[in-house]
């Protein structure tokens, strides 16, 4: 009985709501644009220089903190 019920309600919206009075179309108004056929390309000289380091020491603090050893890489004697 309750599924019988169930099936005419949910039957009952379904047509009440394909009965609801449609709106009418909406139109949109386009926008003409001209297409572009020359581009123009601009570069802009950067004069600025960047220096490189070069580290001609071996004891240099760059290279000996790459070089690190942590315990684990020390060998063990078993």
């Amino acid at each position: 009985m309750k599924t019988i019920i169930a099936t005419i309600f949910i039957i009952f919206i379904s047509f009440t709501a394909q009965a609801q009075k449609t709106t009418n179309e909406v139109k949109v108004e386009t926008v003409e644009m001209s297409i572009v056929t020359e581009t123009t390309n601009e570069v802009k000289a950067n004069t600025t220089t960047e220096i490189a380091r070069l580290y001609k020491f071996k004891n240099s603090r760059i290279k000996r903190d790459l070089n690190f050893l942590t315990k684990a890489n020390k060998p063990k004697m078993a």
